[in-house]
């Protein structure tokens, strides 16, 4: 598995399990799911470096 593939994962799985081609056009989804996913992770991370 390459390190693009790993970031990646999220993303893809949702698209999976929906239904959507992750390498189409619908790749926006793939997208969308990987940014919400790792601005809560990076959030919760620079909570706990804050706190």
């Amino acid at each position: 598995m390459r390190l693009a593939e790993a970031f990646l994962w999220p993303g893809t799985k949702v698209c999976e399990y929906l239904g959507i081609d992750p390498e189409s056009d619908a790749s926006l989804i793939r997208w969308m799911v990987n940014t919400l996913v790792y601005l809560v992770a990076s959030l919760i991370v620079v909570w706990i470096v804050v706190a």
